[in-house]
């Protein structure tokens, strides 16, 4: 009987130890390694990176994020895309973004989003968007143009360069 007892006391004791080990073990094995940027200008493709990307930019951000997706331009209506696009970014910088809000920008045509957000952050005042992050997504040669762009408006700028 006492040996009985004395398992039992060491089962209990051992097993909340296992337990927590298997916990770990699990939820490292859930850390997913990151995507790869895609090569080719598909949209869906681009969009299932997006939604790797951006939640790991995510750490302090309060709020849902503002993405900004622009097609390649091997897409039929790309101007016309590109212009309803600049006008929205325009539009939701000039109402103002408040602390704690990210701003992600992506595109296949690395250079046509920085144009883009170069004319979006054209007129923003200096220091108006503390505590707000910009991420672009791009070509290495179009991320210290948006950043100079960026930066006076005193956001916090992340790049993650897609080196296609």
């Amino acid at each position: 009987m006492k040996t009985m007892s004395r398992l039992m006391l060491i089962a209990c004791l051992v097993l909340p130890v296992l337990v927590g080990c298997k916990k770990e073990d699990a939820s490292q094995a859930q850390v997913k390694a990151p995507m790869s940027a895609p090569t080719t200008d598909d949209r869906q493709a681009w969009v299932d990176y997006l939604n790797d990307v951006v939640p790991r930019n995510m750490a302090g951000i309060a709020n849902q994020p503002y993405v900004y997706l622009l097609p390649g331009t091997s897409e039929p209506d790309f101007q016309e895309q590109y212009n309803r696009l600049v006008e929205k970014a325009q539009s939701d910088v000039a109402r103002g973004i408040i602390s704690g809000n990210l701003l992600a920008y992506a595109s296949p045509a690395s250079d046509k989003m920085a144009d883009l957000v170069v004319t979006a952050f054209d007129g923003v005042p200096v220091d108006s968007m503390k505590g707000v992050r910009v991420l672009f997504i791009g070509n290495a040669a179009d991320s210290d143009r948006v950043q100079a762009a960026v930066t006076p408006a005193g956001v916090e700028y992340v790049f993650v360069d897609t080196a296609r």
